[in-house]
């Protein structure tokens, strides 16, 4: 069985990644054809990775590396950034404004991890829409190549 996925990948620097990010996946998610008639899916998506890209702007004090992979089933939102140390899930006071990032996209996701590397960490989400798209690739049952004015940008 051949897999076929499609993504994107995009920098953001500390000085203003996250809103910039929020707004480059909100418009890289609008080329898959479920997004329109999964809003809530959409704003999740966008909302996990507002939060990956301001822990690795926060806590690891490092420019977020974003990646989006849509395989046909998830979505996948992986985010870089050059420090090993682990996310870990804090119990915030009251009031308090942060330490809620990693409860936030553990709520949010179907499966999400964290992959530790040389430079780094991963912390990687899967969306899984209701009603996903054919495989990247195809279109709809017929199993040929998409009409290239559905790639992305």
């Amino acid at each position: 069985m051949a897999v076929k996925a499609m993504g994107w990948a995009h920098s953001f620097p500390m000085s203003k990644g996250v809103r910039a990010g929020r707004e480059w996946t909100r418009r890289r998610l609008e080329s898959l054809a479920w997004a329109a008639a999964e809003p809530h899916t959409v704003d999740a998506i966008v909302l996990a990775v507002s939060e990956l890209i301001t822990n690795a702007h926060v806590h690891a004090h490092s420019d977020a590396h974003l990646v989006l992979t849509w395989d046909g089933d998830c979505l996948h939102v992986s985010v870089h950034d050059e420090d090993p140390t682990l996310p870990r899930q804090r119990e915030p006071e009251p009031g308090e404004v942060s330490g809620r990032g990693v409860a936030i996209v553990r709520k949010l996701a179907d499966e999400w991890g964290i992959r530790c590397q040389r430079q780094g960490k991963t912390v990687t989400a899967c969306f899984r829409p209701a009603e996903p798209d054919p495989a990247p690739g195809t279109r709809s049952g017929t199993g040929t190549d998409v009409d290239p004015d559905r790639r992305p940008e």
